[in-house]
Protein backbone atom coordinates (compact mmCIF):
# COMPACT_ATOMS: atom_id res chain seq x y z
CA UNK A 1 0.00 0.00 0.00
CA UNK A 2 2.80 1.87 -0.13
CA UNK A 3 6.72 2.13 -1.16
CA UNK A 4 9.66 3.27 0.83
CA UNK A 5 13.44 3.76 0.10
CA UNK A 6 15.32 1.72 2.62
CA UNK A 7 17.61 4.27 4.77
CA UNK A 8 19.37 1.93 6.50
CA UNK A 9 19.09 -1.89 8.45
CA UNK A 10 20.17 -1.96 12.19
CA UNK A 11 20.83 -5.72 13.13
CA UNK A 12 20.10 -6.78 16.98
CA UNK A 13 23.43 -5.88 18.00
CA UNK A 14 22.90 -2.24 17.25
CA UNK A 15 25.22 -2.62 13.68
CA UNK A 16 24.36 -0.95 10.31
CA UNK A 17 24.07 -4.17 7.56
CA UNK A 18 23.74 -3.64 3.69
CA UNK A 19 21.83 -7.38 3.63
CA UNK A 20 19.09 -9.12 5.35
CA UNK A 21 18.13 -12.76 4.39
CA UNK A 22 15.49 -15.65 5.82
CA UNK A 23 15.44 -15.42 9.55
CA UNK A 24 17.88 -12.75 10.19
CA UNK A 25 15.98 -10.04 12.17
CA UNK A 26 16.88 -5.98 10.86
CA UNK A 27 15.01 -3.11 12.05
CA UNK A 28 14.66 -1.22 8.87
CA UNK A 29 14.81 2.88 8.77
CA UNK A 30 13.15 5.24 6.80
CA UNK A 31 9.87 3.85 6.59
CA UNK A 32 7.35 6.43 5.95
CA UNK A 33 3.40 4.96 7.71
CA UNK A 34 3.52 2.43 10.44
CA UNK A 35 3.31 -0.82 9.72
CA UNK A 36 0.81 -3.79 11.67
CA UNK A 37 2.44 -6.79 12.93
CA UNK A 38 2.15 -9.19 10.51
CA UNK A 39 2.79 -6.56 7.43
CA UNK A 40 4.66 -8.39 4.43
CA UNK A 41 6.66 -6.11 2.14
CA UNK A 42 8.47 -7.23 -1.22
CA UNK A 43 12.48 -5.77 -2.51
CA UNK A 44 12.80 -4.35 -5.49
CA UNK A 45 15.84 -2.78 -7.21
CA UNK A 46 13.84 -0.71 -9.03
CA UNK A 47 12.60 2.69 -7.62
CA UNK A 48 10.39 3.18 -10.74
CA UNK A 49 8.70 -0.52 -10.60
CA UNK A 50 8.08 -0.57 -6.61
CA UNK A 51 6.44 3.13 -7.35
CA UNK A 52 3.95 2.01 -9.66
CA UNK A 53 3.37 -1.65 -7.90
CA UNK A 54 2.46 0.48 -4.78
CA UNK A 55 -0.06 2.71 -6.53
CA UNK A 56 -1.51 -0.17 -8.44
CA UNK A 57 -1.72 -1.91 -4.62
CA UNK A 58 -3.10 1.26 -2.88
CA UNK A 59 -5.79 2.06 -5.28
CA UNK A 60 -6.59 -1.61 -5.34
CA UNK A 61 -6.60 -1.46 -1.53
CA UNK A 62 -8.76 1.59 -1.14
CA UNK A 63 -11.87 0.19 -3.68
CA UNK A 64 -11.77 -3.26 -1.54
CA UNK A 65 -12.40 -1.31 1.11
CA UNK A 66 -14.77 0.83 -0.11
CA UNK A 67 -16.79 -2.05 -1.69
CA UNK A 68 -16.68 -3.85 1.62
CA UNK A 69 -18.07 -1.10 3.57
CA UNK A 70 -20.40 -0.69 1.26
CA UNK A 71 -21.68 -4.32 1.26
CA UNK A 72 -21.10 -4.36 5.21
CA UNK A 73 -23.54 -2.05 5.58
CA UNK A 74 -26.16 -3.78 3.14
CA UNK A 75 -25.53 -7.19 5.04
CA UNK A 76 -26.00 -5.51 8.24
CA UNK A 77 -29.05 -3.42 7.47
CA UNK A 78 -30.78 -7.37 6.45
CA UNK A 79 -29.54 -8.58 9.25
CA UNK A 80 -31.08 -6.53 11.45
CA UNK A 81 -34.03 -5.70 9.52
CA UNK A 82 -36.91 -6.16 12.27
CA UNK A 83 -35.08 -4.13 14.33
CA UNK A 84 -34.13 -1.50 12.17
CA UNK A 85 -37.88 -1.13 10.87
CA UNK A 86 -38.96 -0.75 14.53
CA UNK A 87 -36.76 2.22 14.74
CA UNK A 88 -35.25 0.00 18.04
CA UNK A 89 -31.37 -0.19 16.75
CA UNK A 90 -29.31 2.46 14.83
CA UNK A 91 -25.87 2.71 13.91
CA UNK A 92 -22.78 5.10 14.44
CA UNK A 93 -20.32 4.22 11.69
CA UNK A 94 -16.14 5.19 12.54
CA UNK A 95 -13.47 4.94 10.71
CA UNK A 96 -10.35 5.46 13.01
CA UNK A 97 -6.32 6.08 12.39
CA UNK A 98 -4.05 6.18 15.44
CA UNK A 99 -0.38 6.86 16.35
CA UNK A 100 0.52 2.79 17.31
CA UNK A 101 -1.31 -0.59 17.02
CA UNK A 102 -1.34 -0.59 20.97
CA UNK A 103 -3.66 2.70 20.80
CA UNK A 104 -6.25 0.98 18.13
CA UNK A 105 -6.74 -1.90 20.42
CA UNK A 106 -7.41 0.37 23.21
CA UNK A 107 -9.68 2.44 21.97
CA UNK A 108 -11.35 -0.48 20.01
CA UNK A 109 -11.72 -2.34 23.64
CA UNK A 110 -13.05 0.61 25.28
CA UNK A 111 -15.56 0.74 22.28
CA UNK A 112 -16.93 -2.63 22.98
CA UNK A 113 -17.61 -1.57 26.60
CA UNK A 114 -20.15 1.06 25.95
CA UNK A 115 -23.96 -0.40 25.74
CA UNK A 116 -24.90 -1.44 22.17
CA UNK A 117 -28.64 -2.47 22.61
CA UNK A 118 -30.32 0.47 20.22
CA UNK A 119 -27.58 1.94 18.82
CA UNK A 120 -24.49 -0.18 17.58
CA UNK A 121 -20.85 1.19 17.25
CA UNK A 122 -19.70 -0.36 13.87
CA UNK A 123 -15.90 0.15 13.25
CA UNK A 124 -15.33 -0.08 9.57
CA UNK A 125 -11.37 0.46 9.91
CA UNK A 126 -9.02 0.81 12.49
CA UNK A 127 -5.64 1.40 11.94
CA UNK A 128 -2.29 2.83 12.87
CA UNK A 129 -1.15 6.01 10.78
CA UNK A 130 -2.02 9.45 9.43
CA UNK A 131 -5.36 9.84 8.18
CA UNK A 132 -5.22 9.48 4.33
CA UNK A 133 -7.59 10.96 1.75
CA UNK A 134 -8.18 6.91 1.14
CA UNK A 135 -9.87 7.68 4.72
CA UNK A 136 -11.94 9.81 3.85
CA UNK A 137 -13.53 8.34 1.22
CA UNK A 138 -14.53 5.30 3.31
CA UNK A 139 -15.90 7.59 5.57
CA UNK A 140 -17.62 9.55 3.21
CA UNK A 141 -19.38 6.42 1.46
CA UNK A 142 -20.00 4.78 4.34
CA UNK A 143 -21.56 8.01 6.14
CA UNK A 144 -18.98 7.43 9.09
CA UNK A 145 -17.20 9.44 11.73
CA UNK A 146 -13.66 10.04 11.09
CA UNK A 147 -11.33 10.13 14.23
CA UNK A 148 -7.67 10.26 15.00
CA UNK A 149 -5.77 10.28 17.84
CA UNK A 150 -2.78 11.22 18.42
CA UNK A 151 -2.04 11.54 14.41
CA UNK A 152 -1.81 13.66 11.83
CA UNK A 153 -3.74 13.98 8.52
CA UNK A 154 -2.12 13.46 5.22
CA UNK A 155 -1.61 16.31 2.50
CA UNK A 156 -4.89 17.08 0.91
CA UNK A 157 -6.94 14.81 3.59
CA UNK A 158 -8.25 17.60 5.35
CA UNK A 159 -9.62 19.32 2.26
CA UNK A 160 -11.16 16.01 1.11
CA UNK A 161 -12.78 15.83 4.18
CA UNK A 162 -14.08 19.73 4.00
CA UNK A 163 -15.72 18.76 0.30
CA UNK A 164 -17.27 16.10 0.94
CA UNK A 165 -18.78 16.65 4.51
CA UNK A 166 -16.81 13.82 6.20
CA UNK A 167 -16.95 14.77 9.91
CA UNK A 168 -13.46 14.49 11.69
CA UNK A 169 -12.23 14.55 15.11
CA UNK A 170 -8.89 14.65 16.26
CA UNK A 171 -8.06 13.76 19.98
CA UNK A 172 -5.17 12.77 22.09
CA UNK A 173 -7.06 11.74 25.51
CA UNK A 174 -8.69 8.50 24.87
CA UNK A 175 -11.48 9.57 27.42
CA UNK A 176 -12.31 12.79 25.98
CA UNK A 177 -12.45 10.31 22.64
CA UNK A 178 -14.91 7.91 24.68
CA UNK A 179 -17.04 10.73 25.76
CA UNK A 180 -17.69 12.38 22.56
CA UNK A 181 -18.45 8.50 21.22
CA UNK A 182 -20.74 8.18 24.10
CA UNK A 183 -22.44 11.64 23.37
CA UNK A 184 -22.68 11.06 19.72
CA UNK A 185 -24.63 7.72 20.16
CA UNK A 186 -26.95 9.13 23.00
CA UNK A 187 -27.98 11.37 20.43
CA UNK A 188 -28.97 8.77 18.21
CA UNK A 189 -31.59 7.28 21.08
CA UNK A 190 -34.88 8.18 21.18
CA UNK A 191 -36.22 10.73 23.42
CA UNK A 192 -37.98 9.08 26.20
CA UNK A 193 -41.42 10.76 26.93
CA UNK A 194 -42.27 10.91 31.05
CA UNK A 195 -44.89 12.32 33.04
CA UNK A 196 -44.00 15.63 34.84
CA UNK A 197 -46.09 16.05 37.89
CA UNK A 198 -47.92 19.62 37.90
CA UNK A 199 -50.07 19.57 41.12
CA UNK A 200 -52.88 18.31 43.15
CA UNK A 201 -56.43 19.39 43.49
CA UNK A 202 -59.38 18.31 45.65
CA UNK A 203 -62.87 18.51 44.28
CA UNK A 204 -65.01 20.36 47.45
CA UNK A 205 -68.39 21.03 45.66
CA UNK A 206 -70.04 19.59 42.42
CA UNK A 207 -72.07 22.14 40.59
CA UNK A 208 -74.76 20.97 37.46
CA UNK A 209 -74.32 22.95 34.34
CA UNK A 210 -76.76 21.67 31.76
CA UNK A 211 -76.17 18.52 31.09
CA UNK A 212 -72.73 18.16 32.29
CA UNK A 213 -70.67 19.43 35.78
CA UNK A 214 -68.01 21.13 36.79
CA UNK A 215 -66.45 20.60 39.85
CA UNK A 216 -65.61 23.70 42.33
CA UNK A 217 -62.00 22.64 43.62
CA UNK A 218 -59.17 23.65 45.83
CA UNK A 219 -55.77 23.82 44.45
CA UNK A 220 -53.79 22.10 47.38
CA UNK A 221 -50.20 21.99 45.83
CA UNK A 222 -48.27 22.88 42.47
CA UNK A 223 -50.51 24.54 39.91
CA UNK A 224 -53.77 23.34 37.75
CA UNK A 225 -52.73 24.44 33.71
CA UNK A 226 -55.92 24.84 31.07
CA UNK A 227 -55.43 21.80 28.38
CA UNK A 228 -52.52 19.46 30.90
CA UNK A 229 -53.58 15.92 31.58
CA UNK A 230 -55.55 15.15 34.88
CA UNK A 231 -55.64 11.89 36.53
CA UNK A 232 -59.01 12.03 39.13
CA UNK A 233 -58.73 9.23 42.10
CA UNK A 234 -61.36 8.66 44.48
CA UNK A 235 -60.22 6.51 47.69
CA UNK A 236 -56.69 5.40 45.77
CA UNK A 237 -58.89 4.51 42.68
CA UNK A 238 -58.54 5.68 39.05
CA UNK A 239 -61.51 6.36 38.01
CA UNK A 240 -60.19 9.09 34.63
CA UNK A 241 -57.41 10.01 32.97
CA UNK A 242 -57.97 12.73 30.45
CA UNK A 243 -57.19 16.42 29.83
CA UNK A 244 -58.73 19.54 31.50
CA UNK A 245 -60.66 21.32 29.07
CA UNK A 246 -61.95 23.90 31.21
CA UNK A 247 -60.39 25.96 33.88
CA UNK A 248 -62.27 28.98 36.02
CA UNK A 249 -60.88 31.11 38.61
CA UNK A 250 -64.47 33.59 40.04
CA UNK A 251 -66.06 32.57 36.84
CA UNK A 252 -63.30 33.76 34.63
CA UNK A 253 -61.33 31.35 32.36
CA UNK A 254 -58.09 31.15 33.33
CA UNK A 255 -54.40 29.54 31.87
CA UNK A 256 -53.02 28.79 34.88
CA UNK A 257 -54.20 28.69 38.93
CA UNK A 258 -51.68 28.55 41.39
CA UNK A 259 -51.48 26.53 45.29
CA UNK A 260 -53.69 27.95 47.39
CA UNK A 261 -56.65 29.55 45.24
CA UNK A 262 -59.93 28.02 44.76
CA UNK A 263 -61.03 27.11 41.07
CA UNK A 264 -63.92 25.59 38.88
CA UNK A 265 -62.83 22.42 36.82
CA UNK A 266 -64.81 20.97 33.80
CA UNK A 267 -63.46 18.15 31.76
CA UNK A 268 -65.84 17.48 28.46
CA UNK A 269 -65.74 13.59 29.04
CA UNK A 270 -66.37 13.63 32.73
CA UNK A 271 -69.45 14.52 34.69
CA UNK A 272 -69.33 12.03 37.60
CA UNK A 273 -67.41 14.09 40.35
CA UNK A 274 -67.78 13.81 43.92
CA UNK A 275 -66.72 15.72 46.44
CA UNK A 276 -63.62 14.60 47.76
CA UNK A 277 -62.09 13.12 44.55
CA UNK A 278 -57.97 14.34 44.31
CA UNK A 279 -57.18 15.34 40.57
CA UNK A 280 -53.59 15.09 39.66
CA UNK A 281 -52.66 17.25 37.04
CA UNK A 282 -49.52 16.50 35.41
CA UNK A 283 -47.81 17.08 31.86
CA UNK A 284 -45.49 14.58 29.41
CA UNK A 285 -42.43 16.16 28.70
CA UNK A 286 -39.40 14.32 26.45
CA UNK A 287 -36.34 13.72 28.03
CA UNK A 288 -32.43 13.20 26.50
CA UNK A 289 -31.86 9.44 27.31
CA UNK A 290 -28.48 7.99 28.28
CA UNK A 291 -26.30 4.88 27.65
CA UNK A 292 -27.69 3.67 30.79
CA UNK A 293 -31.15 4.48 30.57
CA UNK A 294 -31.73 3.02 27.26
CA UNK A 295 -33.37 -0.18 27.50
Amino acid sequence: RLWVRCGAMVDDRGQRVKHATPSFAVEVLGLSDVPAAGDEFDVYTDEKEARSISTDRADAQRQSRLMAAISSRRVSLNTLSSKAQEGELKELNIVMKADVQGSVEAILGSLKQLPQGEVQVRVLFAAPGEISETDVDLAAASEAVLIGFNTTLAPGARQSADRLGVDVREYNIIYALLDDIQAAMEGLLEPELVEEPLGAIEVRVVFSVGKGAVAGCYIQSGKAIRNCKVRVRRKNEVVFEGNLDSLKRMREDAREVAAGYECGVGIDNFNAWQEGDIIETYRMVTKRRTLSMSK
